[in-house]
């Protein structure tokens, strides 16, 4: 198991097309190279849910600050907001989404999570990473 203390975890949905892709954009732009990832389907992601119950019925992107004790996790567009906050760089222009209110932001992220199947499509397994990252992915041999 990669150590996972102090650097944030992306957890998402490993059939997903769309989130497959989101991994693959935040690996292509990560300049500091410390997120880790996991498939909410993996064991890692499943023991993440079971120690936040209200993830239960979470399905699309979570961010776990801190693993481990004092951990946070960020859901919906807090967690998209979060991401773009670690990227840095012009990322940061995102940050302005903050300004709209909270539930607004969750209902359009909600909108496009509702129908990213049918957008993005969807695998029937979690896609293996390429091998020059595969040491960032949690729970894959």
């Amino acid at each position: 198991m990669v150590e996972t203390t102090n650097v944030p975890v992306l957890l998402y949905d490993g059939v997903c097309g769309f989130c497959n892709k989101t991994v693959q954009m935040v690996l292509d732009h990560d300049r500091r190279g410390t997120m880790r990832f996991a498939a909410l389907q993996s064991d890692y992601g499943r023991a993440v849910v079971e120690r936040h119950p209200e993830l239960r019925d979470v399905d699309t992107v979570v961010l776990v600050e801190n693993p481990g004790e004092g951990e946070r996790v960020f859901i919906r567009s807090d967690a998209a907001l979060r991401v773009a906050a670690y990227l840095g760089g012009w990322w940061k222009v995102f940050l302005a989404g903050r300004v709209v209110p909270k539930f607004l932001r969750d209902w359009v992220y909600n909108l496009i999570a509702r129908y990213r199947y049918r957008l993005f499509g969807k695998y029937d397994s979690c896609m293996l990473p390429p091998p020059e990252v595969r040491s960032r992915f949690l729970d894959v041999a």
